[in-house]
């Protein structure tokens, strides 16, 4: 099955918003506990759940669109999203090497977009 791009384009949907989910948990991890108690009250944490559940459910329609061979790989662009909002937005730092690996993803993305052509 030839992938269609309306799945691929949801997939890139699912990925961006489900970047989000780290950094909300991130922000989480400051005030975590195991007190179920306190896990309800802490709303990063909340936050980033329904960023990952949202980015899930998004992914699951696309793969009617296409093949998991090329779909799948497009969810590994979730760790350039999250490079990127982690530096956004909670100013961390990147160095040479981290961008260095984050161009890697993005070559091998690309060349599996291109196999599958």
């Amino acid at each position: 099955m030839a992938t269609q791009l309306w799945a691929a384009g949801l997939v890139m949907v699912a990925v961006t918003a489900g970047a989000f989910g780290p950094i909300f948990l991130k922000k989480s991890s400051k005030t975590f506990n195991l007190n179920p108690f306190d896990m309800i009250k802490n709303y990063n944490l909340i936050i980033g759940v329904i960023f990952y559940a949202f980015g899930t459910v998004l992914f699951i329609p696309a793969l009617k669109g296409g093949d998991l061979s090329v779909l799948y790989p497009l969810v590994s662009l979730s760790y350039v999203f999250v490079c990127i909002y982690s530096r956004w937005l909670l100013k961390e730092k990147m160095n040479k090497y981290k961008w260095i690996g984050v161009l890697a993803i993005l070559i091998g993305v690309s060349l599996i977009g291109i196999g599958s052509g």
